[in-house]
């Protein structure tokens, strides 16, 4: 689950996206992903929680913790239920689902934001999924320029980040340095207009429907990897390319997903 608004909205901070420092992006970033001889994937846009990173258990430890606080019992149907989705839309039908409707929201997503940092602080908690690191390593020697988009808040990505390796990734988008979260396409958008590519060259990763979702809304070839088994809802199937891990997502894949769809927009 990915962590509601609790900063005022009108922050500056919301706007802070992140990339390179120079303010330049590196050259297969700013040549459309061509670098190299590839033509048709310009960019692979990583979701975080339950595709980059095993990080599901942490919020998960933090929800049953919230749940034991309100005398509730937190189950897997609705964990189940929450996958994908920021704490802003997950929480309230959290707390229905709990049975404890009228619990205070703000408190509560206070609680799980802080405890959840307090688990991501412990560097050897943060688990790379299964072929994540192998898949990085490829794209980087491909040329292909990547970006980590999340709504997570960046006090939630900088220790992924710190773990898999800043350096990885050329843009960086977190949940509140953007208006409207995922499912709303606005953090690809986001990423995709920040790497100076178009976004029907840009290959989405997520684990969810809901980011899923957000990813096809952007104009974007999606592959769904789910963190947690599910049968896709027909309409979304047809949509999105599933593949079990990142193991099964090659560069033929994403060059061949990027191409369909760049000739699909014109």
């Amino acid at each position: 689950m990915d962590p509601v608004d609790v900063v005022d909205p009108g922050s500056a901070a919301l706007f802070d996206v992140h990339g390179p420092d120079d303010g330049t992006l590196p050259a297969s970033s700013a040549d459309g992903g061509e670098s190299r001889g590839r033509s048709g994937v310009a960019a692979v846009l990583f979701d975080m929680d339950g595709l980059l990173v095993d990080t599901e258990p942490l919020w998960t430890v933090a929800e049953h913790e919230l749940a034991a606080s309100l005398g509730a019992r937190f189950t897997p149907e609705i964990k189940a239920a929450m996958i994908g989705h920021g704490v802003d839309t997950a929480l309230p039908l959290m707390l229905s689902m709990l049975g404890v409707p009228d619990a205070d929201p703000h408190a509560a997503a206070r609680f799980l934001i802080e405890r959840t940092a307090e688990l991501f602080g412990e560097p050897e908690r943060i688990v790379p999924m299964p072929g994540a690191v192998a898949l990085l390593d490829v794209l980087a020697a491909a040329g292909i320029a990547t970006a980590l988009v999340s709504s997570s808040f960046r006090v939630l990505m900088d220790p992924v980040l710190a773990a898999v390796g800043a350096d990885r990734f050329a843009v960086t988008v977190a949940g509140d340095e953007v208006s409207r979260r995922k499912p709303h396409p606005e953090p690809y958008l986001t990423a995709a207009r920040l790497l100076g590519a178009d976004p029907a060259r840009c290959v989405v990763l997520e684990d969810s429907e809901a980011g899923a979702r957000a990813g096809l809304d952007a104009g974007c070839p999606t592959i769904l990897v789910p963190s947690i088994p599910a049968v896709v809802a027909p309409p979304l199937a047809a949509q999105v390319t599933v593949r079990p891990s990142l193991h099964e997502v090659t560069l033929d894949l994403l060059d061949i997903l990027a191409t369909q769809a760049g000739v699909q927009s014109r």
